[in-house]
């Protein structure tokens, strides 16, 4: 596997439960700023194989990208029972994004 998309994958695994990351933010951390449909393609293709907690991964604007009947409600399904609350169809990124720190 190429190394971006070993760095994605890797960091993809870390999100904990009751967060969620952006598409972008994903990228961003992995090298490439301007990489956020890579991400989506590495999710769309890989995250059943790699076990990845792909339903915390939305878009920007704290939605979800999916399209209605094509895992939209899963993936809001999957965040709810995380504890993620949606508000008017968006999660709060202020409140819900992953902040990794370097420490630990």
């Amino acid at each position: 596997m190429l190394e971006p998309s070993r760095r994605i994958i890797d960091l993809i695994r870390c999100i904990p439960r009751g967060r969620v990351a952006t598409y972008g933010q994903i990228a961003a951390m992995a090298g490439m700023p301007h990489g956020a449909r890579q991400v989506a393609r590495l999710l769309h293709t890989c995250s059943g194989a790699h076990r990845l907690p792909w339903h915390r991964v939305i878009n920007a604007s704290g939605g979800i990208s999916l399209p209605a009947g094509s895992g939209r409600e899963l993936q809001r399904t999957l965040l709810e029972k995380e504890g993620v609350i949606f508000l008017h169809g968006k999660v709060n990124l202020r409140h819900y994004a992953w902040r990794p720190t370097l420490a630990g």
